[in-house]
């Protein structure tokens, strides 16, 4: 396109100046222009590199938005250093080491920019530039989308970084943005970042989502505040804080993050105030490190998608919680490490398939006036150390009401248990404890469970409606016998009233229940059952051919559902055969399943439990899905504990260990790792009808994994490779997608899939089905950007998707 003219109007008021003029370029036109004049841009593209000294108004044509085109070879296209007003201009720039578009003075007014380049930056703010940045759009793939450094600031109201080659934006060297109503996605670094002293950001009801790295990054001393924010669809965690941060959330959204929510470390500082934590895939609030601090008020945390607590405090670190709600969670809060805190008031945590609280390692909790319902257990203290006060909570529909262990010595006052399945309060294994006023009403198994001598101390306790009674005082023997625990002034329902600690010693032997301890890692017995009943096993709602159809609707895996189905005919028949009275042929039923990301392993490893579920092989048929992090420790000794959590929680079931290749690194030197493995092979020899165990990951490296574990390599009978899916088998995932979702393929859209998926590189990051989701999800996108500018669009318009909404090639 060939350049146009500039027509600049000039508002002196002098005789010796024209009213208004034509200029060839515009570089001529800011030479002649004065403070106040405005410059007109015709339409056209302009090969120059503008710098912009005075405070004139700058802008294209009225009605024909991107028709000026400031687009220089190399170099800042357009660089202000005054007051002035910049208007409907399409910039880009192609030079890697310079920003597109430079603010390093005065504060001037950008309005409906458009930045489509490869700079360093597309808009960089520096020194005592303050502008106002209004509807203004960044499209930068190769660098930052907005960089606010040394000291810059301003104000960017409803501005669009599209994607960001680096993060969307970026605030260092003391520089302060105001964000309103912007909107950050699709950027290859953290959405909104702010690092060094001196730095801060804040942001007024923006949203950041579609993000490669994290949501919002605050490090090294920066601060940031947002309010009415939504932090989403992450790869790593939502928020991240380090090194002297601090943060605060006031009436924020933090949802669909398969990392941890918010995860904050070294000494940095948060305050979360009426936000919802929710869709994560590891810790809502993972804190770290002595001086770390959370605060959080009147916000709810809950809806987990992976296995892990919602709240995590850890290596000294504290956490408060006032008014706020847990829910729909594995765990609630875990508390661990000396010099670890966490003070909970007015809260409620509900909905917990494990422990609502978990005090361990030496870390205190003080929960004041809480509510606990429909937990297996409320709130167990582990070990010596740990402790703290419940003071005034209810605990209601658990499994067991509060647990104390090996050495634990925690205050309980003013607390109520209300229908435990199993004790209301049960100590153990030389845990201690005081209990205080407290009550357990409606047990199925006794109100106050201690046994093994623990030296507990019950004052003014009571009773009522225990199935199995109201005290049970049993003494383990050895060097405990006779201690037994200090009562005073505790009653019960029971018709023959409380009898004393020595009279309980005497009838121990005999009345000794059958126990809760044997959950509690490290525990040996053999005359003890687990600490959470196990339910009866739930009739499979499935047929074996009923999972094996839904196996056969998978796109591709051929070989794969042969495998299994030859698999399921040899159970079926083995167990037909001993029905008949004949011998059974031996079929190992642990998998090794090897291939990359994303071709279908946890999946067909759910249906094959289902399988041998429905086969009576197993008793649930669930899976438990782990990998390195959930089996390994980080002291020693824990690595045994973990492990063994993760195969009890499996019991019934498929335990799924993903990556299980990370366990035995190349070069693991001291690595935790091998005790992992020992312990897994120990746990499968023992418990050989209890659980099966699939270990998965990279075919290379899972052969490495089995030549150098030759005793986990013998206890698995066969190996599954799935197999990358080829461009076709990627287009019917696509379809299965659309049809889901009432979506349909335009004429064209399919050919140029089966193109896109044979052209997509096949490197580490290629996620195979997820990518083909992944595809879908981004066709959806920008369906939806195509359509929602039609007035009235059509049933047509709406449900069908075409080649141009195909995402770009990464």
């Amino acid at each position: 396109m060939a350049q146009g003219t500039v027509q600049v109007t000039h508002t002196g008021t002098s005789r010796w100046r024209r009213r208004t003029g034509e200029y060839a370029s515009l570089a001529a036109a800011l030479e002649a222009a004065a403070d106040g004049d405005v410059l007109t841009v015709a339409p056209g593209t302009y090969r120059e590199n503008l710098v912009v000294q005075r405070a004139v108004t700058l802008r294209g044509p009225e009605g024909s938005p991107g028709s000026v085109r400031i687009a220089p070879v190399d170099g800042v296209p357009l660089t202000v250093r005054a007051s002035a007003v910049v208007q409907d201009l399409h910039v880009e720039g192609q030079d890697s080491a310079a920003p597109a578009l430079l603010v390093e003075e005065g504060t001037p007014e950008l309005l409906d920019v458009r930045i489509v380049t490869r700079s360093a930056a597309g808009i960089e703010v520096r020194g005592g530039a303050r502008p106002t940045v209004r509807r203004c759009t960044v499209d930068n793939p190769a660098g930052v989308g907005i960089a606010v450094l040394d000291g810059g600031g301003g104000v960017f109201e409803e501005c669009e970084i599209v994607a960001a080659g680096q993060a969307g934006v970026a605030v260092r060297g003391g520089g302060h943005p105001r964000l309103e109503r912007c909107r950050v996605h699709h950027s290859s670094g953290a959405g909104l970042s702010a690092t060094g002293e001196g730095s801060a950001l804040e942001a007024i009801g923006c949203e950041v989502y579609e993000v490669k790295g994290s949501g919002v990054q605050i490090t090294a001393r920066a601060t940031a505040h947002l309010t009415d924010c939504d932090v989403h669809r992450t790869t790593a965690d939502g928020v991240t804080l380090d090194t002297d941060a601090v943060l605060t959330l006031a009436d924020c959204r933090i949802h669909d993050i398969p990392e941890n929510a918010v995860d904050l470390r070294s000494r940095s500082v948060l305050t979360l105030t009426r936000t919802s934590v929710r869709q994560f895939g590891r810790n809502g609030l993972s804190v770290w490190d002595p001086g770390t601090r959370v605060d959080a008020n009147q916000c709810e945390i809950f809806d987990s998608t992976g296995d892990y607590p919602a709240v995590w405090v850890s290596d000294g670190a504290t956490a408060v919680l006032d008014s706020c709600r847990v829910h729909d969670v594995p765990d609630a809060l875990f508390v661990l490490d000396r010099g670890s805190r966490v003070d909970v008031v007015d809260s409620d945590l509900s909905q917990v398939r494990n422990t609502a609280v978990s005090v361990s390692d030496g870390a205190t909790a003080q929960l004041d006036d809480c509510r606990i319902r429909d937990a297996a257990t409320g709130a167990w203290f582990r070990d010596h150390g740990s402790g703290g006060t419940l003071s005034g909570c209810t605990v209601d529909g658990t499994q067991t009401g509060m647990i104390v262990t090996k050495g634990a010595d925690p205050t309980i006052e003013r607390c109520t248990v209300t229908s435990p399945a199993e004790a209301g309060f049960y100590v153990s294994a030389g845990g201690r404890g005081s209990f205080h006023n407290c009550r357990v009403t409606g047990s199925g198994g006794y109100g106050f469970h201690v046994i093994d001598g623990c030296r507990a101390t019950l004052k003014k306790c009571r009773t009522e409606r225990c199935a199995r009674g109201g005290y049970e005082f049993a003494d383990g023997g050895g060097a405990n016998a006779g201690a037994g625990p200090l009562v005073e002034d505790c009653t019960s329902d029971e018709s023959a009233g409380l009898r004393s600690p020595a009279q309980e010693t005497a009838v121990a032997t005999a009345s000794q229940s059958s126990g809760l301890l044997g959950a509690i890692p490290g525990q040996r017995t053999t005359e003890q059952s687990p600490l959470v009943t196990a339910p009866e096993p739930e009739q499979p709602a499935r047929t074996s051919k009923a999972v094996l159809g839904e196996l056969d609707t998978l796109v591709g895996l051929e070989s794969v559902k042969r495998e299994v189905r030859a698999l399921t005919d040899m159970i079926e028949v083995g167990r037909r055969r001993q029905q008949a009275g004949l011998k059974a042929a031996s079929a190992r039923r642990h998998l090794v399943f090897t291939g990359s990301p994303g071709t279908g392993k946890t999946t067909v490893a759910r249906l094959y439990g289902e399988i041998l579920a429905s086969l009576g092989v197993l008793e649930k048929g669930h899976l438990v899905e782990v990998s390195r992090v959930d089996l390994v420790g980080e002291h020693i000794g824990s690595t045994a504990i973990r492990t063994q959590e993760a195969f009890d929680r499996a019991r019934g079931g498929v335990l799924f260990i993903d990556e299980a290749y990370a366990l035995s690194p190349e070069d693991s030197g001291r690595d935790f790792g091998r005790e992992a493995i020992d312990t897994l092979v120990k746990l499968m020899e023992d418990h050989r009808e209890a659980v099966v165990v699939i270990v998965a990951g990279y075919t290379a490296e899972m052969e490495r994994f089995l030549s150098v574990n030759p005793g986990v390599a013998s206890r698995f009978s066969r190996t599954i490779t799935f197999s990358d899916y080829v461009p076709e088998e990627l287009l019917r995932i696509v379809e299965q997608q659309a049809e889901e979702h009432e979506y349909r393929l335009a004429e064209g859209a399919s050919e140029a899939l089966v193109k896109y998926f044979t052209a997509i590189p096949k490197g580490p990051a290629f996620g195979n089905g997820r990518t083909a989701r992944q595809t879908f999800e981004a066709m959806v996108e920008r369906h939806a950007g195509r359509v929602a500018q039609l007035a009235e669009p059509s049933t047509d318009d709406l449900t069908l998707l075409y080649e141009e909404d195909l995402p770009e090639l990464p």
